[in-house]
């Protein structure tokens, strides 16, 4: 059987900021490859360079050396025209424009392309807010109007407006009570299979790890230390890996139905 193509691979790549004495590595010698259609989780304790990670897939930072290529092309390119129709970006605090309402905020990249009628991009937008489970009426809110939900389901319009085949995700049920989360996890997984999209996802919460991961990559040490599905990582023998897994909400994560079973449905 074929490997399908990587969506992103990462080289042997080295973060170092600063020089001298002062300088600090983040990364070295990292190794990752995705997948098309893997929803893939990065998890790793707080310095470990997630976040910096993301900011390499998407062409934001240079490694000091090593490489990022996405969709076959380096990643500094996505810093060029034409970015967002190839990565979408959820950011965990949602990011939305506050002086913008809700439908201009999903419409902001092709109102910035400026190469279609406005009311084919309104028409667009509604199309992708409907897609995110929202009401047309929510379309002429104010962000300070929303609730943290649908913020970050806004968000995730905006992020999608392009179609683009590369989804990241910072931390994308952070701030959500349970009920929230669960109904987000819902609509990724529903999305994920409906549009055919490769998911890179940083994330903390052990529920949302274990509800969306087809395969977790773990930093730790400067490199990937390892990955695989949540049940084979939750093995591996590493300080890290045992203080995350082991422990209370780690047992009751990994009780849960595994991705993609349907919940329990309440009496």
């Amino acid at each position: 059987m074929v490997d399908t193509p990587a969506v992103v691979d990462v080289r042997d790549l080295a973060t170092v900021f600063g020089q001298g004495d002062a300088a600090f590595t983040v990364h070295e010698n990292l190794q990752l490859s995705v997948r098309r259609g893997e929803i893939l989780s990065i998890v790793g304790g707080s310095g470990t360079g997630k976040t910096v990670l993301l900011r390499h897939i998407l062409g934001l930072t240079r490694p000091t050396r090593g490489s990022v290529s996405v969709l076959g092309r380096p990643a500094a390119e996505l810093c060029g025209e034409g970015a967002s129709s190839r990565v979408g970006m959820l950011f965990q605090q949602g990011a939305l424009y506050s002086a913008f309402n809700v439908l201009d905020n999903i419409a902001f990249a092709l109102h910035e392309l400026d190469t279609l009628p406005r009311a084919l991009v309104q028409d667009a937008a509604m199309v992708k807010l409907r897609l995110v489970g929202l009401k047309s009426e929510h379309a002429t809110r104010m962000p300070a109007n929303l609730s943290g939900g649908m913020i970050k389901r806004v968000a995730l319009a905006r992020a999608l407006i392009m179609d683009p085949p590369l989804l990241l995700l910072d931390e994308p049920t952070a701030g959500l009570d349970p009920n929230s989360s669960d109904e987000f996890c819902d609509l990724l997984r529903e999305l994920h299979a409906a549009l055919g999209l490769t998911v890179i996802m940083v994330t903390h919460d052990l529920d949302t790890l274990f509800a969306l991961s087809t395969r977790v990559a773990v930093l730790a040490d400067r490199h990937v230390i390892t990955s695989g599905t949540p049940q084979q990582v939750a093995q591996f023998d590493h300080p890290f890996i045992h203080h995350y897994f082991a422990g209370e909400r780690g047992r009751r994560a990994m009780a849960q139905p595994p991705q993609g079973s349907p919940r329990p449905k309440e009496a």
